[in-house]
């Protein structure tokens, strides 16, 4: 297969990723692409300064232009759980019929981080523990000895009070 080359390259990963519904990651690019990696990231960091709504999640990237016009309700919430306990917050979050949109630190050097996840069910989660795990990564709530945020978003107001009353009862949500 020949090399992609500029424009077309990226009007072809912008086409792709507007036409899957799951993410795709960055070596899929690149082997479609007949480029490195890195020439995939750079042509993401180029499409995003562009406004295309691009997300880098830990299953690859996302487009996230909805085609439907249902409205979405978004909250943020304040949780603080053990490594440990990780994986019971997120699937509790996402059997409510929640999507765990990212996690935001408030590190005391660099400020305010926040990685983008977009977990809507638990084969998501499971995909994402087995991506820490495979990599021996730390949750970026270590380096805040377990407090964050998340944001969730959900079809209704009720989805989302319901993952808070979850949260609030096994101990993980932070409140006044």
């Amino acid at each position: 297969m020949k090399k992609m080359l500029g424009e077309d390259r990226r009007h072809e990963l912008l086409h792709i990723l507007k036409t899957k519904s799951e993410p795709i990651t960055g070596t899929d690019l690149a082997k479609h692409a007949n480029v490195s990696r890195q020439v995939i990231v750079n042509d993401m960091n180029l499409l995003k300064a562009r406004n295309e709504p691009i997300v880098a999640t830990s299953q690859g990237y996302v487009y996230l232009k909805r085609e439907d016009k249902s409205e979405v309700f978004e909250r943020k919430i304040v949780c603080l759980h053990t490594a440990e306990q990780a994986e019971d917050e997120m699937l509790t979050i996402v059997d409510c019929g929640v999507t765990l949109k990212n996690v935001i630190i408030d590190h005391p050097v660099y400020g305010e981080i926040t990685a983008s996840m977009m977990l809507s069910n638990r084969h998501d989660v499971k995909s994402f523990l087995q991506r820490v795990n495979d990599t021996k990564a730390n949750y970026l709530s270590v380096l805040t000895d377990g407090t964050h945020l998340h944001e969730i978003s959900a079809s209704s107001i009720e989805l989302l009070d319901r993952t808070e009353q979850m949260l609030r009862e096994k101990g993980y949500l932070v409140e006044e």
